[in-house]
């Protein structure tokens, strides 16, 4: 089968499209056929070999797909071949064929496409999870945003708004500004590039939320951290969900002085460890798809061997809503 693969440690530039062995299923393992693959920042970080996961090569990076049901493993009884599925890998999704754990797949609804299947699970199961199971936030409280332009980002969004939450959106640009707001948020803070001034930034957030943040979501890190971290309210919660912009260094006593919670969300390692419990939030969440709630943002589309220009813009922080590949 043709894969989009990695032969050495690099950026997307060294990946290659290739031959490589079809995959078997084990007993408890479905067969895929991928139709679609969505970009996550893991496929960046694995490439590199900075990812807690390193495969040995040649491998073909690729956390989320969306596909057809090939085969299936002897214990899979609630999964047939011929069935569409969307599944979370912990890479393998940029070929023709990949193998999940039966307990890693759902079904994908008739009113869902491929490519929105593909970029459904990783984020709004993380924002899910994150607003949800780990911040518990309540309606009328203050959700600010970080990079609320890109995937998980605009996911966070709707789902503040469907959780009753007053949403203030951070982007870089008016432009994705833009995309903030149709998504629902309710305030933009458009905040600097380039030459960055942390208590400039802080100051903004204060003019935007003048009563505080009840909870932070943050998928960026680096020198936007701190200032979020200060303009929590006493209380508040800020929640660590990437770094794109690095890893922050915020000075502990903000902590205390706030009497707030740094709180961690690896929505990998707590699918594995809570399995039923994800079932019950994906269904929760075709339920809000259903409704017209939620709907994954997938503003561009690539074949397979432009599999590593997708892969750049997103580590180029260039992605507004989601990237898919089609397979």
């Amino acid at each position: 089968m043709k894969a989009l693969l990695s032969y050495q440690s690099g950026g997307p530039e060294t990946l290659r499209v290739g031959e490589v062995p079809q995959p078997v299923p084990g007993s408890a393992e479905v067969q895929i056929a991928v139709r679609a693959c969505a970009i996550n920042y893991p496929d960046v970080l694995i490439i590199e070999d900075r990812y807690q996961f390193k495969p040995e090569r040649p491998f073909a990076p690729g956390v989320e797909i969306a596909g057809v049901v090939e085969s299936i493993g002897a214990d899979v009884t609630d999964i047939v071949p011929g069935q569409r599925v969307m599944a979370v890998l912990h890479w393998g999704g940029l070929a023709e064929f990949a193998v999940a754990p039966a307990a890693k797949c759902t079904l994908i609804p008739d009113t869902m496409a491929f490519e929105e299947a593909a970029a459904f699970q990783v984020t709004y199961g993380t924002s899910y999870h994150a607003l949800v199971d780990r911040a518990a936030l309540k309606p009328g409280e203050t959700l600010l945003i970080l990079g609320a332009s890109g995937g998980v980002g605009t996911a966070a969004i709707e789902l503040g708004v469907a959780l009753g939450a007053r949403v203030v959106a951070g982007v870089s640009s008016t432009a994705k500004g833009e995309v903030a707001r149709r998504y629902g948020a309710h305030e933009v803070l458009i905040y600097p590039t380039g030459s960055f001034d942390p208590k400039y930034f802080a100051g903004q957030i204060k003019q935007h939320c003048p009563g505080g943040v009840d909870v932070v979501y943050d998928p960026i890190g680096g020198a936007y951290s701190e200032p979020a971290l200060r303009s929590l309210a006493f209380g508040g919660r800020h929640l660590v969900i990437g770094f794109t912009a690095g890893i922050p260094a915020p000075p502990w006593n903000l902590a205390l002085l706030k009497g707030c919670s740094i709180v961690g969300v690896f929505w990998g390692v707590w699918v594995e460890r809570n399995p039923q419990l994800h079932r019950q939030n994906s269904s929760k969440l075709l339920e809000l798809h259903q409704r017209g709630a939620i709907r994954p943002l997938v503003s561009e589309r690539f074949p397979l061997s432009e599999g590593p220009l997708a892969i750049r813009r997103l580590a180029d922080r260039q992605a507004i809503g989601k990237l898919v590949v089609t397979v």
